[in-house]
């Protein structure tokens, strides 16, 4: 099962505040512990919203809206991509991460092909497979 793990923002990291070289340590530790149970596949930090953008589409209209965000709260600061047993595991990995303060982090299970059940037709799932290697290649 994978799961998405994803990092809020803080009133910091939206002004760009980098992280102290402590957390950094405790971070890149806790990361080499996933990494070497097999359980990271992906993370990253992201950028301040100031320098994202949203693109809004109604009909055949998309409207690109610049930010920085106004709701700090309703905004990522990063995330990892987990392969773990059960959400059971995941959890368990997630109580050990190094954050503090009241932080809440999210823990979200990543759907796959089998979860779309007869939707996912055998040409859907075909071209999804090559979609994947396709990805991993260029990794």
């Amino acid at each position: 099962m994978r799961f998405m793990v994803i990092v809020p923002a803080s009133p910091e990291s939206e002004a760009g505040e980098m992280p102290s070289t402590e957390l950094l340590e405790a971070m890149n530790k806790y990361n080499q512990e996933l990494v070497s149970a097999g359980v990271m596949l992906a993370g990253d930090g992201l950028h301040p919203s100031s320098k994202g953008v949203r693109v809004r589409f109604d009909g055949g209209e998309r409207t690109v809206i610049d930010g920085p965000f106004t709701e700090t709260k309703e905004l990522i600061a990063g995330y990892w991509i987990w392969e773990c047993a059960s959400r059971d595991e995941a959890i368990e990995w997630l109580k050990r991460a190094p954050f503090d303060g009241g932080t809440e982090i999210e823990l979200r299970q990543v759907f796959e092909s089998e979860d779309f059940g007869d939707q996912l037709t055998p040409e859907l799932r075909e071209a999804e497979a090559r979609m994947r290697e396709q990805t991993a290649r260029q990794s």
